[in-house]
């Protein structure tokens, strides 16, 4: 696969992510046999850049991910987490959107010092403001942040779903090496700004849920194919009054994807592929999915192609596209 530096940070990159999440929450259960072989796959097919924070599963997907590291080369793998969102903050609640918000300098040293314990790592290549809250000025939090980077604890600093004034800001007091936030053909809202921005400012651009929370997969065709528990039963995409325009726009795309022999999910991935800056980081639990991702890094779109899939899902087109901003700070 191949690999590009993440904005002007050293840090190099396969073009194509892998986000860990669902494997500890949020999209059914996960199997531990099942995830490590995954993981096994993304690194044997050269994926190197593994995405997780210390809010999935409570911890639990940073400590999946550190039994996988386990004699294995830490320098081949570019391992990012995140840090930020409180869960649970006053006890136990049983809620999934019972969250607070902490960027103080001395909130992110605890949650670093504990996530590099359960990644059983010295270092975390790239680390994370999960979800940003004014009760920190970000200029305090990203200075914060640079003394974990001069101490070797992290190489280079990121940022989740903010503004465009908040990644300015925080830019002019450490140089920031990746923003993240959700991008697909189901969701283009950041291209009027975001991508931009970072264009400009040499942040690389980090898509989570390229494939619109799997959608674009096109293995669901129904809220009956979620598990119980999987979180998009909740999402205004998946509901009864939604679903069934947005699987026309999937038709749409599958149909393009068909002359080229790919998926809808190929297509989807390639076209954020082909944008320079933006690296996609779709997930999955299962190895045959991966491996389909994965292909997608060899499709190259035309021009009238691209062209041909934006005006087949165009962003006035999608329904209940982008989630809540409760729902957005699973990601």
């Amino acid at each position: 696969m191949r690999k590009a530096e993440l904005g002007h940070s050293g840090l190099v990159s396969s073009v194509q992510g892998f986000g860990c999440m669902g494997m500890s929450e949020f999209y059914g259960q996960g199997d531990e046999a099942e995830s490590q072989a995954t993981l096994a796959r993304a690194v044997d097919l050269g994926i190197n850049h593994l995405d997780t924070s210390d809010l999935y599963g409570k911890g639990e997907n940073e400590l999946l991910l550190g039994r996988f590291l386990k004699g294995r080369r830490r320098e081949d793998l570019l391992i990012a987490s995140k840090f930020g969102v409180i869960r649970d903050p006053d006890g136990p609640s049983g809620s999934t959107y019972d969250r607070d918000l902490d960027n103080s300098p001395a909130y992110a040293r605890r949650c670093c010092e504990a996530s590099l314990k359960r990644l059983g790592t010295d270092y975390i290549d790239l680390y994370y403001i999960h979800r940003q809250t004014d009760s920190t000025p970000i200029e305090e939090a990203i200075e914060g942040l640079a003394q974990l980077v001069k101490e070797g604890k992290i190489r280079a600093i990121g940022l989740s779903e903010v503004s465009p004034d908040i990644l300015r800001r925080a830019n002019a007091v450490h140089p920031i090496t990746a923003l993240q936030s959700e991008y697909s053909l189901f969701a283009r809202d950041v291209e009027k700004d975001m991508v931009p921005l970072c264009r400009e400012l040499g942040v690389a651009f980090l898509a989570y849920s390229p494939l619109g929370r799997g959608i674009l997969a096109g293995k669901i065709t129904s809220i009956d194919d979620l598990a119980p528990d999987d979180l998009r039963r909740k999402a205004p995409m998946y509901s009864a009054e939604n679903l069934p325009g947005n699987l026309v726009l999937v038709d749409k795309a599958e149909a393009i994807a068909k002359r080229r022999g790919a998926t809808a999910g190929q297509i989807a991935l390639a076209w954020l592929q082909d944008k320079p800056g933006v690296f996609p980081i779709p997930g999955t639990k299962r190895v045959k999915y991966l491996e389909e991702n994965a292909a997608a890094v060899d499709l190259v779109l035309t021009e009238q192609e691209r062209a041909e899939l934006e005006a087949a899902i165009a962003p006035e087109a999608v329904r209940g596209g982008k989630w809540s901003t409760k729902q957005t700070e699973t990601a």
